[in-house]
């Protein structure tokens, strides 16, 4: 999701919530291009693969991981999730989150975390869901997957999500692709625990 940073701040964009309580808000992104918000049409077409396996977003616990401004988290609040956790390791982009936040008047629903994906901790609490983003090209959603499922963030009833380019690929031992689904120049991938999956580290 990041590149080289330019610029400061949250600047106003066509970006918006798709469906939900919050339907056709707009959200803020940052300045430069330091990182890449995921399109309204890959959003609607990930989120219509997601009801489609879950039924419904209400009450779960989401994880946004290479959060940036947060548009999947928030989608996910706005059609009934309970909560979400937000990664983001970029100062600009986390200011944009934390304004979105607050223009949505859902900080009591969410929990920012500026840091890197792969400085996190043990999982203290699995989420029902968790959607990532990483930068095109660079294997970082496989490569934060394999960590956080050592760390125990993964629940064998967990769905993932990884958007990648178009012609990438996404393999982590112990996780089954369910299913990847082309959008625009994007491509979303579904992921599962495999049975006799890697066991998480202990102390």
């Amino acid at each position: 999701m990041r590149g080289p940073a330019k610029g400061k701040g949250a600047r106003p964009t066509g970006l918006r919530i798709v469906a939900g309580e919050w339907r056709g808000r707009k959200l803020s992104t940052p300045e430069g291009d330091a990182t890449r918000p995921t399109a309204d049409r890959t959003r609607e077409a990930l989120f219509s693969m997601l009801t489609s396996r879950l039924g419904s977003f209400d009450d779960l616990f989401v994880a946004d991981l290479f959060a940036g401004s947060g548009a999947l988290g928030l989608e996910a609040l706005s059609r009934g999730a309970g909560r979400a956790l937000f990664v983001e390791q970029d100062a600009s982009a986390i200011r944009a989150l934390r304004a979105n936040i607050a223009a949505l008047r859902a900080q009591a629903r969410c929990d920012v975390r500026a840091t890197s994906v792969l400085s996190l901790p043990k999982g203290s609490e699995q989420p029902d869901l968790i959607m990532m983003d990483p930068p095109y090209g660079t294997g970082a959603g496989a490569v934060a997957l394999d960590r956080l499922n050592r760390l125990g963030w993964i629940s064998p009833s967990a769905w993932i999500s990884i958007e990648t380019a178009k012609d990438e690929e996404v393999k982590v031992k112990g996780f089954d692709v369910e299913t990847s689904r082309d959008s625009g120049k994007a491509r979303i991938h579904l992921l599962r625990l495999s049975t006799g999956s890697v066991e998480p580290e202990t102390e």
